[in-house]
């Protein structure tokens, strides 16, 4: 065996022990990567990027003849893509990249990062930073086109009406979040932002990193003004989905961390939008 000048074996004589033969007859529907942690970079609306830690999971169809797939050429694709605005298009390609690098008929990529938007104090105008838990989730097909979704988790301001109905004076409220996962059609996408600012109308009030006095006695007073249990929330956030052009199918979950009790409301929806 020929030896490199530190005593180890060049590449060309180490046997790929991943690429020999399984006799089991069992194919891997996926198979990959998952919990890499990298920087990527985000499209925002205003034409530039967002860097962002990405929590991502890569994946690919392994048939059944083939005992392992090539882990080190998932992590090489996801470096290369890491240095690039990544939005609908780049998840296409990347996913095209991935398939045709593990000879693979399909890939599949989760991509979870936190992303920030600023926001405006309502009174003060005093502008900070929130941030939203995202995800895009892609699958693709050799030479077909890419299936994705979208997921952002946004917190938000709920005030109960029955409360409000029974008290003499005030009435609880409490933080919520509203959970969204959209698939829209091809040649369709809504920004981050955009999406972000259409769920937070749907709560009694919107959060905000950074309020002064005159900025919370608006948000309460919002909120005492805009009473509406978790079943609302839900309800009018469908209703908005509906109308924002070229979506598919949506899932929505809707939690209120309630302030009088020990556990949370919940409600959620799913629904195929007709064409």
């Amino acid at each position: 065996m020929r030896q490199t000048t530190q005593g180890r074996s060049t590449n060309s004589t180490i046997k790929d022990v991943q690429n020999s033969c399984d006799e089991r007859g069992i194919a891997i529907q996926k198979v990959g990567v998952s919990d890499v942690h990298l920087p990527f970079l985000i499209k925002t609306k205003s034409g530039s990027f967002q860097s962002v830690l990405a929590k991502i999971k890569l994946t690919v169809d392994l048939p059944q003849e083939f005992k392992g797939t090539h882990m080190s050429r998932f992590i090489e694709i996801l470096s290369d893509w890491s240095q690039k605005p990544v939005s609908y298009r780049e998840i296409e390609y990347m996913l095209t990249d991935t398939i045709d690098r593990l000879q693979a008929k399909r890939a599949h990529i989760d991509i979870n990062f936190k992303y920030f938007i600023e926001k405006m104090a309502p009174v003060s105008g005093f502008k900070s930073m929130l941030d939203y838990d995202c995800v895009f989730s892609g699958n693709l097909v050799r030479g077909g086109h890419l299936d994705l979704l979208f997921g952002i988790t946004v917190p938000f301001t709920s005030l109960c009406p029955c409360s409000k109905e029974i008290s003499q004076y005030g009435a609880h409220n409490q933080r919520g979040i509203m959970k969204a996962k959209i698939k829209q059609q091809p040649g369709k996408f809504i920004w981050i932002e955009d999406l972000a600012a259409l769920m937070e109308e749907q709560g009694s009030c919107q959060v905000y990193p950074l309020l002064k006095r005159g900025d919370e006695k608006y948000v309460t007073e919002k909120a005492y003004e805009n009473p509406k249990f978790v079943e609302d929330v839900l309800r009018d956030l469908v209703l908005t989905l509906r109308k924002i052009d070229g979506i598919e199918w949506f899932e929505i979950e809707c939690e209120n961390y309630e302030s009088i009790h020990n556990h949370s409301a919940y409600a959620t929806h799913i629904e195929c939008v007709e064409s």
